[in-house]
Formats: structure tokens, sequence, C-alpha cells
């Protein structure tokens, strides 16, 4: 009994010992940063941009893999459920963790728990567009007649729970509005019918909107967001109207499966901070509309309690929506 006791608290005592050594060594191998998004899409060229330049930092290559489904959940699952050896990371947004918990009847991972928080990279606002006739051009034009117009009136999205309808809910809640939404398969089919004049408006990732707007095929109203974007810098903002309270935007995030060694965290943080500070990096990145944070924001603790202050934020317009998946 004791021999057995012995080996039993030496294998224990190997095991604690693991974590400690593949920190050390890590990265010894490609890592997998998983994108719950299909490819080519906004957020998906955001992590393409960072995978490249954090490989060549890490002496490792970080690889793209696409899991999209479930507003984001599948992929979220996919990391939650993973080894937390170092070798799988999510590009998280506020869809796969924050409006998630809330939106999802169950949802498939807690995200405040079943995550090794890494670092926060950037938030890329939505801007408020509309059909090129409807008859408003600023926002006060467009409150205006959104109040007189509302039950005539009828947005897009996305899909029911994504980041351009909830967006919208946002903006109707602010405005004491109640507009008819249409959800689409896609930004594509959305921004479709906005073009072709059958929806009035869509709350739309600005990396998406800009070249419709640049073209004149449908026209910008606002953006949602507290400070102007650099894509669109004659834009004025929600804000800058009154309406503070409009504070429409994805964000994107590094997190690991929960229990990930902390040193590893350390050099994945480190890694991603590297890469958001390259000339080059931030002048894409910007291209797509994104606002990189500053370094204060950058730690894990802060993105384990920022995920937190967004799950807060976003259950109260998705509850008063009544917007519920099962």
């Amino acid at each position: 009994m004791t021999r057995t006791i012995a080996v039993a608290l030496g294998l224990a005592a190997a095991a604690l010992n693991i974590a400690p050594s593949q920190a050390q060594d890590w990265p010894q191998r490609p890592v997998t940063m998983v994108v719950a998004a299909a490819a080519g899409g906004p957020i998906d060229v955001f992590g393409r941009i960072m995978a490249e330049r954090m490989g060549q930092v890490l002496g490792q290559q970080v690889v793209i893999e696409n899991v999209p489904g479930a507003g984001g959940m599948m992929g979220g699952n996919r990391v939650a459920k993973a080894q937390a050896d170092g070798y799988t990371a999510i590009l998280g947004t506020i869809a796969t963790h924050a409006h998630s918990q809330t939106l999802y009847k169950k949802p498939l991972y807690d995200a405040t728990t079943d995550f090794a928080p890494v670092t926060l990279i950037a938030e890329i606002p939505l801007v408020l567009i509309v059909r090129k006739d409807l008859p408003v051009n600023s926002l006060e034009e467009f409150v205006a007649y959104a109040k007189a117009n509302q039950s005539k009136m009828n947005y897009g999205s996305a899909g029911a729970g994504s980041a351009t309808h909830l967006g919208c809910i946002l903006l109707n809640q602010a405005l004491g509005t109640n507009i008819q939404h249409v959800p689409y398969k896609g930004t594509g089919p959305a921004m479709q019918d906005l073009q072709a004049g059958r929806i009035d408006f869509l709350c739309e990732i600005i990396v998406t909107a800009v070249p419709q707007i640049e073209a004149g095929t449908v026209k910008a109203i606002a953006t949602l967001s507290g400070q102007r974007s650099p894509v669109l810098p004659n834009l004025p903002t929600a804000a800058e109207k009154g309406f503070k309270d409009i504070q429409a935007y994805t964000w994107t995030a590094l997190l690991f499966p929960k229990g990930t060694p902390q040193p590893i965290v350390a050099k994945m943080r480190d890694a991603a901070v590297t890469t958001m500070n390259d000339p080059d990096v931030r002048q894409k990145l910007q291209k797509l509309g994104a606002t990189i944070v500053s370094e204060d924001r950058t730690t894990p603790d802060y993105l384990g309690k920022f995920v937190k202050s967004e799950i807060d934020k976003w259950a109260g317009p998705i509850k008063a929506s009544g917007a519920v998946v099962d």
C-alpha cells in the first residue's frame, strides 16, 4: 500500500511539472486559431492578418480554422472543449463571448469560466446605412422619419442574434421605436435588398458597409460608436448627435481553453501585442475599420472583466427584444 501511494504521489508530482515544461518550450508546432465565421468575411480577414504576423513572432505558424455556426458558438465550443496545451485558441468576438450567453436558451459553454483570457485586440463599430432613396441625410432626420413612419419601416440583419441585428435593437430602444426586423442568412443578401430598396436600413459592420457607401448604392447616416472611424472620418457618430447610449460594435479577442498554463497565456499575449503594434498590421486592421485597443486594455485580467461586462451590457437589449434562439 505504501509503495502504491508513493507511486501515485510520484505520478502526481510529474503531472504538475508538465505544464511548466510545456510552457518553457511552447510552441513546438503550429498553433490553431479558430475563427467562428466563414472564410472571407471581415472577422476571418482580421484573423488572417493577425495570424501571419503572430506566426513570425512565435516562430511557429498560426493556422486559421474556420468553424462557423450557431452564432459563433460552434467555434467557441470547439475551443472550450479543446486540450489546454496552448495549441488551440479562438479569435473571440462579441457574438461568441457576449451575445451568445443571453441569446441562446442553452449556451454550449460559459464564456466567463470555460476560457483563459489572453488579450483584447480591437473594436470594430457598426454604421447605420439606409436605402439611397430614403428621404433622410442625417441622424436627426432619420430619427424624425423613423418616429413618424415606424409602422411602415423595416430593417435587415445578417440573422437573428447577429451583431447587425442587436445593433439595430439598441438603436430602436434608444429612439423609442418598434420597427420590423427582417433576418437574412448573412450580410450579403441583406445588403442586396437594401440596395434594391426592399428594406429601409441596416446596422452594418463598417468594413462591409464602406464599399457600398463609397459606390453610392446606400447612404451612411451615423457611426454607432463613441468616436469617428478612420475609414469614415467625415461621418458623425451617434454620440455626437446626443445618443451616447448607442454604442454598437463588435470586438476581437484571443482566448485559450480554461486551464492553459499561465506562462503560455503570457507568451501568446506578448506575441499578440507585438503584432498589434506592428505598423503594417495596424494599417491593415485600420482599413477594416478596426480600432486597436490601448496597452492598458491588453491584459488577461482586463479581458476577463470585459467579457463579463459585455454579457451584462447586452443581456438587457436582447431580453427586451424577445430575441431567443433554442
